[in-house]
């Protein structure tokens, strides 16, 4: 009698365990995210390639993906969670401002303070982001999307982050992971571009060395740059607020403490739950209700496809920008004063990585040729262009 009662009450209590496991609610999709999360890992760990942020990110994916019962309270997407409350910094962009004023506090702008007609080329870089605006725009999407996938193009995660935010927060997941893949990817995808728009003879030049910056100059920038940047651009405030900010703790030098918390405690910190959280956002399947209808925006959808495709075109465009814009500015300087294009391909706001490309690609035409302190001008200069881009369409879409 003991077991005509025990045993079908036991089989009931494993059914519905079953029934509330992932085991009962996997589908292939959610395998499908698992082999994207082990390639990011693997780029991370194996690539090395921007491990800092893969890392965090493909584990975050892993994690975003466990099918998770509703009404757990478990989900990033569900109220009260624990995982809502971490990326409650992704949606309202407390986490890329933190992040910039961690970048400022590691910056030297003396290279583009040295030579400041380098800042043309991280303005170039630009470019790439409103052309991809033009297309998502033909392609069906609405302004504020539009807006939030071109920025994507400037390869700088956190500035990505901070406008998808505000235009087009079902997004966010699938933007932000396009802007790290691809900042990620920059020794891949830029080096081609790179040679193919220039000649060997372009990219053996040799730049002059730059001249010494006095510690007045580089404490007068962050407060004078601060103030014209957001004269232009208002919606910049808060990303170039902190990277200034950040920047003018390390160069007052009387600050050391605090700079040194925000270049180091305080940026991997913010680094680690932003990477996680953005990692976890992007589930295979995710319903979003808009305004008339409810959509599935999760990350295997052919509208997921669109964004990758058109944050790639708009990298790449901007990675060419660069480089002709370059070209260009040669045709009007003197001889001994001439610009090796490559470093215009560090127009993108990825720092320090393109910079590294741009030594990488030429040293291999000239191993005595030293363009990485050069190249970190427009670098940081392409920080600054993607925060007033980011600023600008803010501005042009949000009240829209």
């Amino acid at each position: 009698m003991f077991q005509d009662v025990f045993l079908p009450r036991f089989i009931h209590d494993l059914i519905e365990i079953y029934q509330v496991s992932g085991f009962h609610q996997v589908s292939y999709q959610h395998f499908i995210m698992f082999f994207i999360a082990f390639f990011f890992l693997y780029l991370g760990f194996s690539k090395k390639f921007e491990s800092l942020l893969l890392i965090p990110i493909g584990f975050g994916i892993i994690a975003g993906n466990i099918p998770i019962p509703e009404g757990m309270k478990i989900g990033i997407y569900e109220e009260g969670s624990v995982l809502n409350y971490l990326y409650f910094g992704v949606r309202t962009g407390v986490y890329p401002a933190l992040i910039f004023l961690g970048i400022g506090a590691m910056t030297d702008f003396s290279t583009l303070l040295a030579n400041p007609k380098l800042l043309l080329l991280g303005a170039a870089a630009q470019f790439g982001i409103f052309i991809t605006l033009t297309g998502a725009l033909a392609l069906g999407f609405t302004p504020q999307e539009a807006g939030a996938i071109g920025i994507i193009g400037g390869a700088d995660g956190p500035t990505s982050i901070f406008l998808t935010s505000k235009l087009a927060p079902h997004l966010l997941g699938i933007v932000a992971i396009a802007a790290y893949s691809y900042t990620a990817l920059i020794p891949v995808i830029q080096p081609p571009i790179m040679k193919l728009l220039t000649t060997r003879e372009e990219r053996r030049i040799r730049m002059k060395p730059s001249r010494n910056v006095s510690q007045r100059e580089k404490i007068i920038f962050p407060i004078v740059g601060t103030i014209v940047c957001c004269f232009v651009s208002p919606g910049a405030l808060v990303l170039l607020g902190m990277l200034f900010f950040g920047n003018l703790l390390k160069e007052c030098g009387v600050a050391e403490r605090l700079a040194a918390t925000a270049r180091t405690s305080l940026l991997d910190i913010v680094t680690i739950i932003l990477g996680f959280s953005v990692g976890a956002s992007t589930q295979a399947v995710h319903w979003v209700k808009l305004t008339d209808h409810t959509v599935n925006r999760g990350f295997l959808t052919p509208y997921s496809l669109q964004i990758f495709f058109l944050g790639a075109v708009s990298f790449a465009i901007a990675t060419a920008s660069g480089v002709i814009f370059a070209k260009i500015m040669n045709l009007f300087l003197p001889p001994d004063g001439k610009i090796n294009p490559l470093i215009g391909a560090a127009g993108v706001s990825a720092v320090p990585g393109s910079a590294r490309v741009v030594q990488h690609v030429g040293h291999e035409d000239d191993p005595h040729n030293y363009l990485l302190m050069h190249a970190m001008a427009p670098n940081v200069a392409g920080v600054i262009g993607s925060a007033i881009t980011a600023g600008i369409l803010l501005s042009k879409f949000a009240t829209h």
